[in-house]
């Protein structure tokens, strides 16, 4: 039972992680090729994992929400970032609000990662970070 109560606050910690990675991560110079790998991942988990297991699919949700019945604690949420809300007592919005949300922030996160490492192919302005 240690291990799941570990694992629970692991899965909360590298997961939030990982979220604020994915709105974040094209911003710093040295993180951009880390970031795309992770929003292709992301990506990769949703689209075509999600082909099979319902859209949106999330293997580290799935993986968390496995530990958290094991402790017998409530799993009252399909999406990860709806649980995270309600959670935190700031259910404000409908489990499909949340969803289109995300989707928009990833969107846009993912679109600025391609910006950031592939823009200076298509002459758009990238800077580079790196100091002279």
């Amino acid at each position: 039972m240690a291990w799941y109560a570990f694992l629970n606050v692991f899965f909360f910690v590298f997961h939030g992680i990982v979220i604020v990675f994915n709105l974040t991560g094209w911003m710093s110079y040295r993180l951009r090729r880390w970031h795309l790998a992770c929003i292709l991942l992301t990506a990769g988990s949703w689209f075509l994992l999600g082909a099979f297991y319902g859209w949106g699919y999330c293997f580290l949700t799935d993986w968390h929400y496995d530990v958290r019945r094991e402790l017998g604690l409530v799993v009252d949420a399909s999406s990860y970032i709806h649980f995270l809300l309600i959670r935190m007592g700031m259910d404000w919005w409908s489990s499909s609000t949340t969803d289109i949300l995300t989707g928009v922030f990833f969107a846009i996160a993912a679109m600025l990662s391609l910006w950031r490492n592939f823009g200076h192919w298509l002459g758009l302005p990238v800077k580079s970070g790196k100091k002279a």
